[in-house]
């Protein structure tokens, strides 16, 4: 089965951030549409797109939309991760079963998807894909009624595609 596309109700997340808070996408999606970022820390696109993700979350906050990290490793790699990658943005632990990855259809990392408030995945990106994240960067802005960011910095090589 391949990652859940735009259109499909997204599954609902019940779980715990590094830290030991718990997350409940159904209570934040009352709030706010959400952001879910899968990854695992051994995996080089993730390690690629990471830091582009903490740009968006510095430049939007989590206002009125939420960036969520979903680390398929154990607590200890998954901090460890953070620090290297400065993400400041919470990331929820992922259990050894895997049952909420697999509820999306998860076959690589990263995957990342828009959740809007009421549960449709608007944007379902696998691997690194540039305009996906673009557009996601784009909606971040317009649900955080802020003028676009700059994200890519001036000179650094933005491939437009690396598999997951």
């Amino acid at each position: 089965m391949a990652a859940l596309t735009a259109g499909t109700k997204a599954p609902d997340v019940v779980l715990k951030t590094v830290d030991g808070t718990a997350f409940s996408l159904p209570d934040q999606l009352e709030k706010t549409p959400v952001v879910l970022a899968f990854f695992k820390i051994s995996c080089p696109v993730c390690q690629y797109a990471f830091p582009f993700l903490e740009r968006l979350h510095k430049a939007y906050g989590d206002k009125n939309v939420r960036l969520i990290g979903v680390s398929q490793d154990n607590a200890k790699d998954t901090a460890r991760f953070m620090q290297e990658f400065g993400v400041t943005f919470p990331v929820l632990l992922e259990e050894s079963s895997y049952a909420v990855s697999n509820a999306y259809g998860l076959t690589n990392v990263p995957s990342v998807f828009w959740v809007g408030q009421d549960s449709e995945i608007e944007i379902s990106s696998v691997g690194w894909i540039k305009t996906d994240f673009e557009q996601i960067g784009r909606k971040m802005a317009d649900a955080s009624k802020k003028s676009p960011a700059t994200v890519f910095k001036p000179g650094e090589d933005i491939r437009d595609f690396r598999a997951g």
